[in-house]
Formats: C-alpha cells, structure tokens, sequence
C-alpha cells in the first residue's frame, strides 16, 4: 500500500502563442513552448529525468569527492504507433570525473553502486514513467 508523503503541482500559464510558463508553489517559474529556443513539454520531461536521478547521484558522490566534471545526458526518440505519440528507448548518461586518489577513488566506487538504486528505487519521475501511472483529466 502507497503512503503519500507530500503533495506536488505546478501550473501552467498560457503567456503568448505556443509560449507557456510554469509555476511551482514556491514561486519557482520556467518558461516552454513550441518553437524557439524554450523547452518543449517533452524536453521538459527528459530534464525532469536527469535532473531527478543526477541530484540521487551528485548528493551520494558529492559527499566522497566534489566531481570535477558532472553531465547526465538523457535522450530518447519520439514515436508513433498504434497506441500515439510516445518516447522510446530512453536512456541516461552519466559523464563524471572525479580527481585523483582516494577520495575520487571512493566517488568511483559508490557511482554506478547510487546510480543503480535512483533508477530502481530513488528517482520519482523515471520511477512514475517506468511503472506506468495512469494521468486523469479534468475541465473545471
């Protein structure tokens, strides 16, 4: 049984034609659309997956070494088939460089060991994508 330990939502904006902005509830705000150089929804949601599993992994290898060089690099391809628009075959990669000696050496070791428990268990949004959670609609 699921136990719900907070409440998340963020709202969207329309602010101009195909320009959106949302809104956390701390005010945070980032801006997507559908053309130019903003972040479409589906570009959003690639970050979202990066962002999660790279913050699992930077909080657990930061604390052996301060990483000298941190990129996650997530890609996927759009499809469409019978069931509509979807991504597939996504994928995350991870470039770190740690320094030299012990510290980096324990940074080395604890990599792929975090990485491997944000994608099974720890990352929210790979979690939700990867076990399917259904999303409702509603017209207020």
């Amino acid at each position: 049984m699921a136990t719900v330990f907070a409440h998340v939502d963020v709202t969207i904006e329309r602010t101009g034609g195909g320009r959106y902005t949302a809104t956390n509830g701390r005010g945070g705000q980032i801006a997507m659309g559908t053309d130019g150089a903003d972040f479409t929804p589906v570009e959003l949601l690639l970050a979202a997956i990066g962002g999660c599993t790279g913050i699992d992994v930077d909080i657990v290898t930061s604390r052996r070494a301060e990483p000298e060089r941190f990129e996650v690099q997530v890609s996927a391809d759009k499809v469409r088939d019978e069931s509509g628009n979807r991504l597939a075959d996504v994928q995350v990669t991870f470039r770190i460089a740690f320094p030299a000696g012990d510290p980096g050496d324990q940074a080395r070791t604890v990599l792929p060991v975090i990485a491997g428990k944000s994608h099974d268990r720890l990352c929210t949004v790979s979690r939700t994508i990867e076990l399917g959670t259904p999303v409702s609609t509603r017209i207020e």
